[in-house]
């Protein structure tokens, strides 16, 4: 970014003389001196923490030297741990396992259960088990069959009470013995020496007790489980006694519905004359199913004596021989047709020898055509017979059809009736159902509860036995970890307090005014500072000072800082870090060199080989390997990067984003824009305040006109120094001059 007024301004600036650095032949007249007496440099109060690299064998050697202060603590742990272990009462713990598996007598188990009903038990079924070992009632009951009651070891009070827990009790951070009543004291020392648990992924229970007595140990773990399947199987048994109990007077009470439902259903029937026939179906639907059956076959009948008799009247009319079944089977053509046959051989006979016109010729002749006659004259008859069943066939067809609408309709006067009645009967129906269903379960019950043979869901798969092996406490594991614990808190407090010291924060060393007159006096008469010079330096560093408060105090309002100059980019640079070191003194900032020329940046950088914004522009770098610190304070710091990059390469678009992602991160931003001639405006504008270096030689009307341009530009606020910041002794170098 170019600003004209800032162009006009520069040009009217008086011309510097240039500073012509000749180097001479060695003389012992020469003068080696620097750019600026080092009495005449105002150095910044900074103060800046720095921190040393963490060395182990600092930590090492701290450790030795204080190893008293570790090995007294450690070994009064072991002894003082030991000695407590050993005045502990040992308690003695025994075991019982019990295997849930929902057991069933095959003989016993009722008939509507299906056997994989029994063995669906799932964690939860396990876990309410588990519960039912840990119920009040199973402990009062191996209370009372073991005396625990009767025991110091769970009733404290026979023992007496100790005078710390009494106190304890008067406080309220213990409960007092004397209020409890004996159950619930010695409930309590049950409980506390009860554990009960479900094995993962098991149906196996474990019951563990421990006590101060190994025999009394495993009695009481046997008495828990051998009275945890008694109640059980009296649960089942009382179960089976209420269900016996409540089928009794349930079956009564259905005995009376049922025949009361009997009772109604036959007397609808009586009262509506729908009796039951076979098939359990009723007379009027019985008698509506025959007369169709007759019906349907007097139909079958007319239908085949009317074929059979046009087939005989069509065979007459036709001349041609009658081969009906009808005829053939008649006795009567059956002996026309056999004389028929006689004949015609007898004529076959004789017309060997006789002519036709032979009187027994003619003879034959006659009786055949007289048979042929009697025959047709028969078959007339038949197809007559046949007509007359025909009609008489029809005549049935249209009895029957009287008498089954006759039926239709007196089924049809009777159908809501049927109805009415087939509802009774399943009422009936279902009582009597139920009531045999509930007779079964009450035989059931009743034979369960009589013979005593209620299974338990559970059974005993290890007993517990007598141990002499102490469970608690454990001596050699206590006594180990109170001394490892005590070891590794006394090395820990060591290393901690070598650690603390050797990260506390030191002041840098820093030039004061009061070391002045001894370099003076150290320096030739010719070498001493003018004391307008100084003053005009204090004064410089006094203004940067305040204004690095009252930017602390814009808070976000300062969040982006965009340091420009007139003057030379070194004055410039100088500025911005100086500025950015007061900054970083109570929040995290970071410094971003945008200069073309100036290293003052990269010379204050603890690495100056780290890659810059040209590198991160090219992509050959990531966005992290760019953040550089500080190498007197916290401060962060962007390099310009490679010298010989292009300077085009600031307009990229990445440089906003990775400008955008700094202000999200750092609470300041201070941008060193030198000139800014070739940097794009929004990059510094946007959001940000312009700090500007001016030349030593700009009039005040030129500053003014200065501030206008940059507002003009978009900056929101403008602060103009009055002069740069000097430059530091230390990153100074020695100049050759002309005598």
């Amino acid at each position: 970014m170019r600003f004209d007024l800032w162009d006009k301004i520069k040009g009217k600036l008086p011309a510097r003389r240039p500073r012509v650095a000749a180097v001479v032949a060695p003389k012992p007249k020469a003068k080696i001196e620097p750019e600026f007496k080092p009495s005449t440099q105002p150095i910044a109060p900074l103060q800046a923490t720095q921190y040393d690299d963490l060395d182990l064998r600092v930590i090492w050697r701290a450790i030795v030297v204080r190893k008293n202060l570790i090995i007294m603590p450690t070994l009064l742990a072991a002894v003082v741990s030991l000695a407590v272990v050993n005045m502990i009462t040992p308690l003695y713990k025994s075991e019982a396992r019990v295997l849930v598996d929902g057991r069933e007598n095959v003989f016993l188990r009722p008939n509507g259960e299906r056997p994989e009903e029994r063995n669906a038990l799932d964690p939860e079924a396990v876990t309410s088990q588990v519960q039912l070992l840990l119920s009040r009632d199973l402990a009062r009951m191996v209370i009372k069959q073991n005396k625990l009651a009767e025991r110091a070891e769970f009733d404290p009070v026979l023992s007496g009470i100790s005078p710390v827990k009494m106190v304890l009790g008067l406080f309220g951070i213990g409960r007092d013995p004397f209020r409890m009543t004996p159950e619930e004291r010695v409930l309590d020392a049950y409980y506390d020496r009860l554990t009960a648990f479900a094995v993962d992924k098991s149906r196996v229970m474990v019951v563990e007790f421990q006590s101060r007595d190994p025999e009394l140990a495993a009695r009481v773990a046997n008495s828990i489980v051998d009275n945890y399947l008694i109640l059980q199987q009296g649960a089942r048994q009382q179960q089976a006694k209420a269900a016996s109990q409540w089928l009794s007077g349930e079956i009564d009470s259905l005995r009376k519905k049922v025949a009361d439902a009997e009772q109604r259903a036959e007397a609808f029937r009586s009262k509506s004359s729908l009796f039951v026939g076979t098939n359990n179906t009723t007379l009027s639907n019985q008698q509506l199913g025959e007369f169709n059956t007759q019906l349907n076959n007097a139909r079958a009948l007319k239908s085949d004596a009317e074929s059979k008799a046009r087939l005989i009247r069509d065979m007459l009319k036709s001349g041609k021989p009658i081969e009906a079944s009808e005829v053939l089977n008649s006795e009567l053509i059956r002996r026309l047709s056999e004389q028929r046959v006689t004949l015609r051989a007898q004529l076959a006979e004789q017309s060997s020898t006789l002519l036709d016109g032979h009187p027994r010729i003619k003879e034959l002749k006659a009786q055949i055509a007289d048979l042929d006659k009697q025959i047709r004259e028969e078959a007339g008859k038949l197809s007559r017979s046949l007509e007359n069943d025909a009609r008489i066939a029809e005549a049935r067809v249209e009895n029957l059809n009287a008498n089954l609408d006759q039926l239709k309709r007196q089924a049809t006067s009777t159908n809501g009736q049927d109805v009415e009645l087939r509802a009774l009967d399943r009422e009936a129906k279902a009582e009597r159902d139920l009531l045999e269903s509930y007779l079964a379960k009450y035989r059931e019950a009743t034979a369960r509860e009589s013979i005593d043979a209620a299974p338990a869901d559970g059974r005993i798969i290890s007993r517990g036995i007598v141990s002499n092996t102490p469970n608690y406490p454990k001596k050699l594991p206590i006594v180990l970890i109170a001394t490892l614990a005590t070891l590794m808190l006394t090395t820990g407090y060591v290393a901690s307090r070598e650690l603390l010291r050797m990260t506390s924060p030191r002041a840098l060393m820093t030039v004061a005014p009061m070391a002045a007159p001894s370099m003076m006096a150290a320096m030739p008469e010719a070498a001493a500072p003018q004391p307008a010079f100084r003053e005009a330096s204090r004064t410089g560093m006094n203004e940067l000072e305040q204004l690095a408060a009252d930017l602390q105090k814009a808070g976000a309002a300062a969040r982006k800082l965009s340091v420009l100059g007139s003057g030379s980019a070194e004055k410039t640079s100088r500025t911005a870090l100086a500025l950015a070191r007061l900054l970083a003194r109570r929040a995290k900032v970071v410094l971003i060199d945008l200069s073309a020329s100036s290293q003052v940046v990269k010379a204050a950088s603890v690495d100056s080989t780290t890659p810059g914004l040209t590198d991160l522009m090219l992509g050959d770098v990531s966005f992290g390997q760019v953040i550089s610190k500080d190498r007197s304070t916290s401060l962060h710091l962007v390099t310009a990067g490679r010298a010989s990059a292009d300077r085009a390469l600031l307009q990229s678009p990445r440089l906003t984003l990775a400008l955008d992602a700094l202000l999200q991160t750092y609470d300041h931003v201070v941008l060193d824009a030198g000139a800014a001639d070739d940097l794009p405006a929004a990059l510094l504008t946007t959001g940000a305040r312009a700090i500007v270096v001016p030349d030593g030689a700009m009039s005040a009307d030129a500053r003014q006109s200065m501030s206008d341009q940059l507002r003009r530009v978009g900056f929101g606020n403008v602060t103009m120094l009055s002069e740069a910041v000097p430059a530091d002794p230390d990153e100074r170098g020695p100049r050759i001059v002309a005598a």
